[in-house]
């Protein structure tokens, strides 16, 4: 259960002011469609951190505890400090949705927009980290949907309200804690 609840958490606050939210404004503010909004949110994080939780179950099978140990540590710290740079939204990925539905268009661009994104990186790392893999994904989506699913109610007006900087900085300090207590060898009870 430690897997889903740090997972959650993580990529809840890592979600803040990221891309896919400010995405998740945009297509809120110019459709005005919760629920497709939503389900193409819901379906293109559970396919993309799907496939970022297989490969981070396969890259704990490839690669030995030792060198496991110190890649996930220095990927959590690496992504202590990706996560205080905050996300600009850019104009192509929303141009998908002139030509595409809002279910269409909102999983298209949140697919793409999560390629590579922080979020995916942890989903990753966190895959590699725990044993449990699915419950990683799992707290991962949902960590996706409790950042994502009050921009789509809220828009512009709770981006102004919510103090990014404090909330960058805890996800950063989570994921610098996790990093470290992983090269200091916590985890090793589970093989790496």
């Amino acid at each position: 259960m430690e897997a889903l609840f740090v997972s959650t958490g993580v990529v809840a606050l890592a979600e803040i002011g990221d891309k896919t939210q400010l995405l998740a404004f945009i297509l809120a503010a110019r459709f005005k469609k919760p629920v497709p909004i939503i389900a193409g949110i819901l379906c293109a994080t559970i396919i993309n951190h799907g496939l970022a939780g297989a490969l981070g179950a396969w890259i704990t099978s490839m690669v030995s505890p030792e060198i496991m140990r110190w890649v996930l540590g220095t990927s959590f710290i690496g992504m202590a400090i990706w996560t205080m740079i905050p996300d600009k939204i850019e104009d192509e990925e929303t141009q998908i949705a002139n030509r595409l539905g809002v279910f269409g268009a909102t999983f298209i661009t949140f697919f793409l927009a999560e390629m590579g994104d922080k979020t995916q990186i942890a989903t990753v790392a966190l895959a590699a980290h725990y044993t449990s893999p699915l419950l990683v994904v799992v707290g991962t989506t949902l960590g996706m949907l409790l950042a994502d699913v009050p921009a789509v109610f809220a828009g512009d007006k709770l981006a102004s309200k919510i103090p990014m900087k404090l909330v960058h900085s805890m996800a950063a300090g989570i994921f610098a804690l996790m990093g470290i207590a992983t090269l200091l060898g916590a985890g090793s009870k589970l093989g790496f």
